[in-house]
């Protein structure tokens, strides 16, 4: 295979710009573009087949982001370096694409993500930056200075075990829709010669205590240096942690709305919050009495007419700045808590913590979760925490029992070298 491959377009838009039928024509009719007016043959059923599987996802787009990215990334191998259609691949192919997505051409990487298309003059253009592969490094290296160098891709093992489970469900979807006659995926029997296996198992990135405790003060100092801000900042800090939300689960998006409606109240008098999860299931999450207090200082802060939510009341759980509107973007979340990590961390350092305040330089939103299960599952029923997290098997909520790092190596520290010890 040619190290010098042209960049590839990109294939499909963003879910807003494909759910039409025009749309969906649209894209079928810009085939030859794709090509240069030499298309492959069986390319125009290949578009036909992934959009339909795509769109099945419409409901769950972080599930239709991560498969547009996969099932995009084999059309185009299949089509630019295979010279052939997706439909008509066989499981060498497979295996051939999936050391291609290991180690792609430098012309394939991009060093920041970027969207798919941009509006020009009222139409839909491929944005000349993207590229089907993105390097990126870590927060901390950032902002040491240390820029993505595409030299240095490298996909983890679990990006290699996803691509794998998601291209068989491409194919099932083929097969049950009758495009091929079988799943060349489900043929491989040697996975595991792309996956690197370890006897470690990956730690559960959390934070520690003494860092929450930081963490959550300083949102309690920003929300009282400026209210009208931050006392939404304050609740949405503590929801994450006390309630294992998802960001996702915050913002409403095609597949929910949170609202305040969604705490409820059952016949004992227990709150419970309904929230509409990762793989569209519904799941409720006991909801604690130091919850309950940050619901009520939140209601309090927007004037609103009763402390704790009404049945069916429609009010936007998290609305935006100056707005009555829900917030619709992961990344306004992402930004208030990088900002109350990166002050919290500040801090911590100029309270001589520097050692102590580390992680916060590596930590996102979604250790917050981490650490409110690592924190409860030692004290409440693993049955209980397994619910509320929505974890599909207890060895998923298993995970969090692990002893810490530092405590593991403290307990170590001390081994004796003789059993019987002369002091």
């Amino acid at each position: 295979m040619s190290r010098s491959l042209p960049r590839p377009r990109p294939i499909f838009d963003s879910l807003s710009h494909i759910r039409g039928r025009r749309a969906r024509q649209s894209l079928l009719d810009s085939v030859d573009a794709w090509f240069a007016g030499k298309p492959i043959r069986g390319a125009r059923d290949d578009l036909a087949s992934a959009l339909g599987f795509l769109l099945s996802y419409d409901g769950t787009p972080a599930t239709f982001n991560a498969y547009r990215r996969d099932v995009e990334r084999l059309l185009q191998w299949s089509w630019s370096v295979h010279k052939s259609s997706a439909h008509r691949l066989e499981r060498e192919h497979i295996v051939e694409f999936i050391s291609f997505v290991q180690d792609p051409p430098e012309s394939w990487i991009g060093l920041k993500n970027v969207a798919r298309f941009k509006s020009k003059a009222g139409e839909r253009v491929p944005n000349p930056e993207w590229r089907p592969f993105v390097v990126a490094v870590s927060k901390s290296q950032f902002k040491r200075g240390i820029r993505p160098d595409v030299k240095n891709y490298r996909p983890s093992a679990a990006s290699v075990q996803a691509t794998f489970a998601i291209l068989s469900s491409f194919y099932d979807y083929l097969t049950q829709e009758d495009w091929v006659d079988a799943n060349p995926v489900a043929l491989i029997r040697q996975k595991s010669k792309f996956l690197r296996r370890s006897q470690n198992r990956a730690p559960v990135r959390r934070i520690s205590e003494l860092q929450w405790d930081y963490v959550l003060e300083t949102a309690e100092i920003m929300a009282a240096d400026d209210p009208s801000e931050h006392e939404r900042t304050l609740f949405v800090m503590t929801a994450l942690y006390a309630m294992y939300l998802r960001i996702s689960e915050l913002v409403a998006d095609g597949r929910s709305t949170p609202t305040m409606g969604d705490f409820q109240r059952d016949r004992d008098g227990s709150w419970w919050f309904h929230v509409i999860g990762k793989g569209n299931k519904d799941r409720t999450v006991a909801v604690s009495d130091k919850m309950l207090d940050a619901l009520r200082r939140y209601r309090n802060s927007l004037e609103l007419t009763s402390e704790l939510p009404t049945p069916g009341e429609t009010t936007p759980l998290v609305s935006k700045t100056h707005s009555k509107g829900s917030v619709r973007s992961t990344r306004w979340i992402r930004s208030i808590v990088q900002q109350c990590f990166d002050l919290a961390h500040d801090r911590m350092v100029s309270e001589g913590l520097g050692e102590d305040a580390a992680e916060l330089k590596e930590a996102t939103v979604h250790w917050l979760r981490h650490t409110g299960i690592s924190q409860d599952v030692v004290e409440r029923p693993r049955e209980h925490v397994r619910d509320d997290a929505g974890h599909a098997s207890m060895a998923t909520t298993d995970r969090y029992i692990e002893s810490d790092q530092r405590e593991r190596h403290l307990s170590g520290r001390g081994k004796r070298m003789k059993i019987f010890d002369e002091n």
